[in-house]
């Protein structure tokens, strides 16, 4: 199936390591122009050279996306380059499960702008292109535990505000030819992630978890994410708007 991303340009954010970088690797196979970024240098580097090697064309930069200045100079050297933003896939995110009675504001604030608000901080700056140019298509990956119980609070709290903000945009934004959707994954296994440290730290414990919390008997793969936020990307899904989609091999227990 051709998904018509060929030359689009496409911006992923936490695209050095894990669900990020397998979302990269996705749209290059699909002949997409990419601007990535990362907080870390070398792990960035890394994925750059990867896609290089691949013949994609990639404009990276390291960024954190907390900082407002560095997500404004990303985005509009991201314009500078390709000349416009087809596709914004926000990915970054993240957790701590610091006991609830001990959870400061200062953690709450951090906790809630690198999930909720650094994707905000991105479509704010990338929108206005969007509509410029006549339409565009935003993503947030968010989580099962931003639709039901499971996770930490913080993170919950934090991923849930996310879906709801997609939901709030998609329908703000659909006059001006802008798709809005989230992908919601499960447990999700790659190098370094927080699901293999768990397994290094208690591999009989993350057993029974599988046995009990994953009806496929596995953890999910990143690819296996980075398939489907290629496919909400394209034209082919182009009456999807508004909607969460998990991802998470039937772990989640709510029937929507």
């Amino acid at each position: 199936m051709d998904l018509g991303l060929k030359n689009k340009v496409v911006v992923v954010t936490g695209a050095s390591r894990g669900i990020g970088r397998a979302i990269a690797h996705g749209f290059a196979e699909e002949g997409a122009r990419l601007s990535i970024c990362g907080r870390t240098k070398d792990t960035l580097e890394n994925v750059t050279n990867e896609l290089t090697v691949k013949g994609a064309t990639v404009f990276a930069k390291q960024t954190d996306v907390t900082d407002t200045a560095q997500v404004e100079a990303f985005v509009a050297e991201t314009v500078e380059t390709y000349g416009k933003i087809d596709v914004v896939v926000n990915n970054v995110g993240g957790s701590r499960w610091t006991p609830l009675e001990e959870i400061s504001d200062t953690e709450w604030h951090e906790i809630l702008d690198l999930n909720l608000v650094s994707a905000a901080r991105v479509n704010r700056l990338a929108i206005p292109q969007m509509k410029e140019q006549g339409g565009g298509t935003i993503l947030m990956i968010t989580s099962i535990y931003g639709r039901e119980g499971g996770g930490h609070i913080t993170y919950n709290a934090a991923k849930a505000a996310e879906i709801s903000m997609t939901k709030s945009l998609a329908k703000e934004l659909a006059p001006d030819n802008i798709r809005v959707n989230s992908v919601a994954p499960g447990s999700i296994l790659f190098p370094g992630g927080g699901w293999a440290r768990r397994i290094a730290a208690d591999p009989k414990a993350m057993e029974a978890f599988v046995e009990s919390e994953m009806p496929l008997g596995r953890f999910g793969k990143p690819e296996e994410i980075a398939n489907v936020v290629v496919f909400l990307a394209s034209e082919r899904a182009s009456l999807v708007t508004g909607a969460c989609v998990n991802v998470d091999g039937c772990q989640t227990r709510s029937n929507i």
